[in-house]
């Protein structure tokens, strides 16, 4: 009988709150997906490895060369690899190998070991993929503790495609995250963009049969799979996307990894290093690669090492403060010259901030690159309860005609719903942003279709942006929008950036005064 979704996902809690004892809940996914995806990788070897003995009963007569030559280019995709000659019966890094020694001491080193062989025996697809593996230590988690997680995950059902599809595996991974994310705040929350935002810009940007997806700050990858997602809904094959994704931390790749492959796609590559300093993936001639679709959701206001030179610097270089829009222009860089998209999620911040970041965002407006800015409702994520906008930006010459000379916007700020932590947009919010993204509307005239279900929005030409300073505040476009966009938050933020501006001005006038020998001015 096949397995439900309900089923797997309680059986798989049920061992990660085996953990409770040992760690916070912030920290099961370490140890939860690891050994997730080595069951899954044994149990789908094992399916694999019977249906070669049932198909081949009659050639005894081979050698273990030639029988094993047969097996890995008939039936097996990947290797569990044999170890620890003599002490099991199958002496394999497998899941079932190690579960017969649970009650033998140095468990964790011998978990360690075979998660260590299966990276090494497949270097092409599982190089470096469990991460630091620093939870099999004895000091971090107990033998007990492990080998109690390991027993309640074993009561999970088989995990290969013959007992389960790849839609319930990968959904089950999926409710993990989310579950993890949810009890845990901030350091799960991190790598885990709510699965509603994911789809709403997923659905923005519209991802097309064969076509590079790329996400240069890719956490756990659910940007890149809601890609391939939308496009089997809507009909397509989403296994003929070629997904590009990039991760500072290296576990935080790993689980990114495993995700992609527990939802059977395999055209994809996740490189480890941070995209801003290291960008990994490069044309021959040093240059950043190109994408059709780049999504991104990077961490807010994120302290960085500014660029020195640096060709992705499109109107200057972001504030040591804060790479906001240093991510942009990243993102901007990367998109194919013929029909690249772009969306990012990013604090309202970077549609006001003077300095610096005027300055790009004015390069970044005069260069016809920003197609449209989506206001979302606070309190969306896990880490932070601030307001969010999507920025939706266009390769050069590549907006629709009558959206060349200005900038869509669109308020959902007051569209939610409320969740145990947090706000959620339900499928009709997102519905009604996708729609109202994809009309037609009169140059400057606002658009309020709160009463037919739609959302207050207004295309705005490029002159009167500019005659307002460059200003991308949804509240100076959309007037009805103006009292709900002035959050606490945004006003602060705006208040510290002015006073700090104006504490810079003062400053260089007193030094001014003094070079002249004026002395005693009081302010």
């Amino acid at each position: 009988m096949a397995v439900t979704q309900q089923e797997i996902e309680n059986r798989l809690w049920d061992a990660a709150d085996e953990l409770r004892v040992a760690m916070p809940e912030a920290q099961y996914s370490s140890v939860v997906f690891p050994l997730m995806f080595w069951k899954y990788l044994s149990d789908t070897w094992e399916h694999h490895h019977q249906e070669f003995l049932a198909d081949n009963e009659g050639l005894d007569d081979l050698s273990a060369e030639e029988a094993r030559e047969i097996e890995y280019r008939d039936y097996q995709s990947f290797e569990i690899p044999s170890i620890y000659p003599g002490t099991v019966a199958e002496r394999r890094a497998s899941w079932s190998s190690i579960l017969a020694t649970i009650t033998q001491p140095g468990l964790g080193q011998r978990v360690r070991a075979s998660l260590q062989a299966i990276e090494t025996a497949n270097p092409d697809k599982f190089s470096r993929l469990f991460g630091s593996m620093t939870w099999t230590s004895e000091e971090v988690l107990s033998g007990e503790v492990l080998a109690a997680v390991m027993q309640a995950m074993d009561r999970t059902p088989k995990m290969h495609e013959g007992n389960m599809s790849h839609d319930v595996l990968g959904g089950a991974y999926e409710y993990l995250l989310k579950r993890f994310s949810d009890g845990s705040g901030t350091r799960a929350g991190q790598f885990f963009t709510p699965r509603e935002v994911v789809e709403l810009l997923v659905e923005v940007l519209d991802p097309k049969g064969f076509e590079s997806v790329y996400d240069p700050t890719c956490g756990s990858g659910g940007m890149l799979i809601a890609s391939a997602n939308l496009l089997k809904a809507h009909g397509g094959r989403g296994y003929t996307l070629k997904l590009y994704g990039q991760e500072a931390v290296p576990d935080t790749a790993g689980v990114a990894r495993m995700n992609l492959f527990m939802h059977n796609l395999t055209q994809f590559q996740v490189e480890v290093g941070d995209t801003l300093k290291d960008p990994r993936f490069k044309k021959p001639d040093g240059s950043v690669a190109q994408f059709d679709v780049i999504v991104a959701n990077p961490p807010y206001s994120l302290k960085w090492k500014p660029w020195a030179n640096d060709p992705r610097a499109i109107g200057g270089v972001a504030p040591q403060s804060s790479a906001d829009w240093a991510f942009v222009q990243h993102m901007i860089a990367s998109m194919d010259p013929k029909k690249g998209r772009a969306g990012v999620v990013l604090p309202h911040g970077v549609l006001f901030r003077g300095g610096q970041e005027a300055a790009i965002r004015q390069r970044v407006l005069d260069d016809g690159l920003l197609e449209a800015v989506i206001g979302l409702p606070a309190n969306l994520f896990y880490n932070t309860g601030i307001p969010t906008a999507i920025l939706v930006f266009r390769a050069p010459g590549t907006k629709a005609p009558e959206r060349q000379d200005g900038v869509l916007f669109i308020d959902a700020s007051k569209r939610f719903a409320k969740a145990r932590n947090r706000h959620m947009l339900t499928d009709a919010d997102i519905a009604d942003v996708v729609t109202a993204y994809h009309s037609s509307f009169d140059v400057g005239n606002p658009v309020d279709l709160d009463g037919e279900g739609g959302l207050p929005t207004r295309f705005v030409p490029t002159t009167e942006i500019v005659a307002n300073g460059y200003d991308l505040n949804i509240g100076r476009y959309i007037k009805q929008a103006a009292a709900e966009q002035e959050d606490l938050g945004t006003l602060i933020a705006a208040y510290n950036i002015a006073r700090a501006e104006r504490q810079k001005t003062e400053q260089r006038m007193l030094d001014v005064l003094a070079a002249a020998g004026i002395e005693g001015f009081d302010e």
